[in-house]
């Protein structure tokens, strides 16, 4: 079963597929996905990865989490599932 990581103080600088082949080498990453701010088209600084295995996301997390890549200390550990909220607030009639 596939597992989501979230992927967090990425520095401006990384891309995807720089963040999809940092993943690769603990296994099959079916996705790498940057955040971007929809204003300033620029990175959040924070990113998801899904990777196959469980086993291959467990070893990302214990050998990333804390690494320096891109001259910043990078956060790793498993994503957690946001709730779905349909209220998107703003003025209701």
């Amino acid at each position: 079963m596939a597992k989501k990581l979230y992927v967090g103080n990425l520095s401006y600088n990384t891309t995807e597929d720089g963040l999809r082949d940092l993943f690769a080498q603990f296994g099959t990453v079916n996705s790498a996905n940057i955040i971007i701010d929809r204003e300033t088209r620029r990175s959040k600084g924070f990113g998801f990865v899904e990777l196959e295995e469980d086993d291959a996301a467990d070893a990302a997390i214990s050998q990333l989490d804390g690494q320096e890549i891109d001259r910043r200390n990078l956060r790793v550990n498993e994503a957690i599932s946001k709730p779905r909220n349909n209220d998107r607030g703003g003025y209701r009639r």
